[in-house]
């Protein structure tokens, strides 16, 4: 079996005083340069003083294969695009919300959102979307492919991280790797690729500014995130704002305001067609801004919903004349539903079974792509994955496959969800399945598990060393913004990447979610 890991690298650091060494340039650089996080609970509560720490991250920049690599970053522009049309297809989202809502009160709500505003009528047409595909590199022999983990929709976090990520092992690759027992040129390491995911999705939201324009109510206009209460990624998000007020000459307002405040702070303005979404800074209420662009890093976790005013705060985002980052219908299209849907051959709805290899063309795929270079660009990324329904051959033997002790290690089975910690993997799919009712299975999917080639590497999480072997996990950001009645792509671009890295025995690799860390590529 190939292995990405060659010769010493990464190196196995056995001195104490090295690795201590190591972890303090990291941490210190972190904080300089605002590669940080708030601490947990846990951490904050023994120190009050405590208001950031690092980042879990790789101390080395993890080997990536170079093909793969571009593949993903060379495909994104296709999936935004995708995507768009996906979210500008009411009837076919409908048919799959009606197929889970059933066992998710949480979709089905959205849903509900969407038709009390298309019942008054929508006032915004533009959408925009800062998206991110998520990927893992796929071992079969001595074949490395990349296979798509999911496509995100909402709230695709660590963009502004990931930039700094970048630079931190640049900065050790110039400074510190050359001075360890075991040194490691800079020539060595080889291709670092640049990433400038934090200004190119600024440069999304910036487009969607200017596409809004100016007020006609005569208020100043701003960027407005809704963030979630006691965020601790709020540097992530910082480094985005800070792009957007970047400019000397024309500065972009950017305020931020936790979801279960949007009631109290933002209103329509009153007697005004247009339904223009005003907010009242809480620090001077006297002001007032109107809302051009309203970017969602919350409201996509039924956590974020405690009370009927949150679904009513998220009715108002929705009707209101503000570009929404994502509007109901762009966040529904990230269901893993529709992942399932798109990779799904035509044949699984008559005779084929999971595990059998596709030999017919995926029809909703086919729905939306009709250029062949770009249906086999995408159609290549997609892994096996399957319906739980009850009424389809593909959906009866998937749920045999799932409830089998043995045939479900090969599997993963997945909610409606984005973020990390939701997913059911191997040994636990059975019991999960044992405990909710037979007729909401099909609100899940199952999809095969991805098997990456070996790779190692040490993490630092929470000032301690992990070291040993690893899973990596590439994110490529897009940001799209386009027309919801003509379809019309305003702005198409690929927006930098993330590499996330976990251990090798997790299964999980959220890193807000404490499973994964930053990381960054070395191409192979």
């Amino acid at each position: 079996m190939s292995t990405l890991t060659g010769g010493s690298y990464p190196p196995h650091l056995d001195d104490a005083p090295e690795k201590d060494r190591l972890a303090l340039a990291i941490k210190d650089w972190s904080i300089a340069n605002g590669f940080a996080v708030r601490p947990p609970p846990a951490i904050a509560s023994n120190d009050a003083g405590i208001l950031a720490m690092t980042a879990p991250v790789t101390l080395f920049p993890s080997p990536f294969p170079k093909s793969c690599f571009a593949e993903a970053k060379a495909i994104q522009t296709k999936y935004n695009e995708l995507y768009a049309r996906i979210s500008q297809d009411e009837e076919y989202l409908g048919g799959l919300v009606k197929q889970v809502a059933g066992g998710d009160d949480f979709i089905a709500n959205l849903w509900n959102i969407h038709l009390r505003v298309k019942e008054e009528g929508y006032v915004q047409n533009l959408a925009l979307g800062l998206f991110r595909s998520d990927y893992m590199v796929h071992q079969d022999g001595d074949t490395l492919q990349i296979k798509q983990v999911e496509f995100n929709t909402i709230a695709s976090s660590f963009g502004g991280l990931s930039e700094k990520t970048s630079l931190l092992h640049k900065h050790l690759a110039k400074v510190e790797y050359p001075l360890l027992k075991e040194p490691i040129s800079r020539s060595s390491l080889g291709d670092l690729p640049d990433n400038k995911s934090a200004e190119r999705l600024a440069g999304g939201l910036a487009a969607a500014f200017r596409a809004y324009g100016k007020s006609t109510l005569g208020h100043p206009t701003c960027v407005l995130f809704i963030v979630q209460d006691g965020e601790r990624n709020i540097f992530d998000q910082r480094h985005l704002e800070y792009a957007l007020q970047s400019s000397d000459t024309d500065p972009i307002a950017v305020f931020r305001l936790p979801f279960s405040q949007v009631l109290n702070h933002t209103s329509i303005a009153p007697s005004s067609p247009g339904r223009q979404l005003l907010y009242h800074p809480p620090h001077n209420p006297s002001l007032t801004f109107e809302v051009a662009v309203a970017y969602l890093r919350s409201a996509y976790d039924p956590s974020d919903f405690p009370t009927a005013s949150s679904w009513e705060a998220r009715y108002q985002l929705e009707r209101s004349a503000a570009i929404v980052c994502p509007t109901i219908l762009t966040h529904l299209a990230g269901m893993k539903k529709v992942q399932q849907e798109l990779a799904t051959p035509a044949a699984h709805a008559q005779d084929q079974e999971p595990g059998e290899q596709a030999t017919t063309a995926p029809s909703a795929l086919r729905r939306f792509i009709h250029d062949e270079a770009s249906y086999t660009a995408l159609h290549r990324t997609f892994t096996n994955i399957y319906p739980l329904d009850a009424i389809t051959p593909a959906g009866r033997e998937a749920r045999r496959l799932a409830t089998d002790p043995d045939a479900c290690q090969r599997y993963v089975m997945k909610p409606q969800r984005e973020g990390g910690g939701n997913n059911f993997y191997r040994s636990a799919i059975p019991q999960r399945l044992r405990e909710i009712p037979e007729e909401h299975w099909g609100s899940y999917i199952l999809m095969e598990i991805i098997t990456p080639p070996p790779v190692a590497n040490t993490i630092l999480r929470n000032g301690a060393l992990e070291q040993g072997g690893v899973i990596c996990e590439l994110g490529v950001y897009g940001t799209c913004l386009w027309d919801q009645k003509t379809g019309e792509v305003v702005h198409n671009e690929e927006s930098g990447y993330l590499l996330r890295t976990k251990g090798d025995q997790s299964e999980e690799g959220g890193v807000a979610a404490g499973f994964g860390s930053m990381d960054s590529c070395r191409l192979v």
